[in-house]
C-alpha cells in the first residue's frame, strides 16, 4: 500500500484561509486610516479660559494659514474644514469616545468664500438650552478663518455636527471617535 500524506479536513483548511484573508483585509483598512496632517495646523495663540462653565476661547488663525482644498463637493470639503478646526483647537478636542450623555449637540451650516473667509453661519439645530455653547462655536468658527480655500468649487456651504461635552471639549461628527 503506497504511503499517502495525512489529510486535513477541508473545513480546517478553509478556516485558516479565511482567517488569513481577514487579517490582510484588516491590515489594508488600518493602513488607509491616517490622522489629520500635522502640517495643516498653523502657529497659534494658546486659548484662554473663560468663566462660562469651562468653555475656552477659540484659537485665532494666522492670516493665510490654511492650505487650499481640492474638494469637489461640500461633503469632501467638510473633512478639510474639520481637520483645519481640529488643528487650531487641538487642546479643546475631547480625547477618546464621548460619553453617552452630551451637554449640547448643534448642527451648523457654514458658508466659505473662495478666499476661505466665513461669510455666513446658519444653525440648522442650535442647542438653545446652552446659549454659551452656541456663542462659543460661532466664535471658534469665525476665529478659524481663513479656512482651506475651496479652489475647485469657488465657494462652499458645508454642514457639520458639533458634539459638546460638559467639560467644554468637543468633537465634530466628521472626525468623531464615537460615543460610549
Amino acid at each position: 500500500m503506497p504511503d499517502t500524506p495525512p489529510t486535513r479536513p477541508s473545513g480546517q483548511r478553509s478556516h485558516w484561509l479565511l482567517a488569513g484573508i481577514m487579517a490582510v483585509g484588516a491590515t489594508l483598512v488600518s493602513a488607509c486610516k491616517s490622522p489629520p496632517d500635522p502640517t495643516a495646523a498653523p502657529d497659534s495663540v494658546p486659548s484662554t479660559s473663560s468663566d462660562a462653565g469651562g468653555v475656552r476661547g477659540p484659537v485665532p488663525a494666522s492670516a493665510g494659514s490654511a492650505r487650499p482644498s481640492a474638494a469637489a463637493t461640500p461633503q469632501t470639503y467638510r473633512q478639510d474644514a474639520a481637520t483645519h478646526l481640529y488643528g487650531l483647537n487641538h487642546e479643546r478636542i475631547f480625547k477618546g469616545k464621548l460619553p453617552a450623555q452630551l451637554y449640547a449637540i448643534g448642527v451648523l451650516q457654514v458658508d466659505i468664500d473662495r478666499a476661505g473667509k466665513v461669510t455666513r453661519l446658519h444653525w440648522m439645530r442650535a442647542p438653545r438650552h446652552a446659549p454659551e455653547v452656541v456663542a462659543e462655536i460661532e466664535r471658534t468658527v469665525r476665529a478659524a478663518a481663513p479656512f482651506p480655500s475651496p479652489t475647485r468649487m469657488g465657494k462652499v456651504t458645508y454642514t457639520d455636527t458639533w458634539l459638546w461635552d460638559k467639560s467644554g471639549h468637543f468633537q465634530l461628527d466628521t472626525l468623531t471617535e464615537g460615543q460610549l
